[in-house]
């Protein structure tokens, strides 16, 4: 575990910030409640999202639990088989795999996601902090990623 420290504390941080928050809203909301942080523009609003993401797939999406198992269970593997990962991989996949986690958790345990990050202004759908570590992930994978061989290392 030692050998990719940034991966399990990214993980660790993230699917724990994730799930805080999502116990934090279903104890102080009730469902479809929103409540205004700058009214019109950022709200907090818990619904409960059994499609994919952007509620897509919203029928028939027992399937997306599965794949949540399977993308964890990669991802710990190539922390702990692969070869040594630079930092931003590191951080990105560690990212992915706390929002899998956090996203699968909440599939198993509710047959739902519980959303709650609500920008109205942009028209987005509402999402938690799982898709935010998701999207963080890629980030960082596409940053390591795109960069020349050479700067690739750290």
């Amino acid at each position: 575990m030692t050998k990719h420290g940034w991966f399990w504390g990214a993980a660790a941080t993230g699917l724990l910030l994730d799930q805080l928050s999502k116990f934090w809203v279903v104890h102080h909301f009730g469902l479809g409640e929103s409540w205004p942080l700058w009214p019109g523009v950022f709200h907090l609003t818990y619904v409960l999202n059994t499609g994919a993401a952007f509620s897509l797939f919203v029928e028939g999406t027992a399937w997306l639990r599965w794949l949540s198992v399977a993308v964890s269970v990669g991802l710990m593997t190539l922390a702990v088989a692969g070869s040594r990962l630079a930092v931003r991989e590191q951080w990105g996949y560690g990212l992915i795999l706390a929002g899998a986690m956090g996203n699968g958790i909440d599939r198993f345990r509710l047959g739902a996601v519980i959303d709650f990050i609500d920008v109205r202004w942009l028209g987005f759908p509402i999402f938690n902090w799982a898709d935010v570590w998701i999207n963080l992930g890629l980030v960082c994978l596409f940053w390591h990623y795109l960069r020349p061989k050479h700067s690739q290392d750290s």
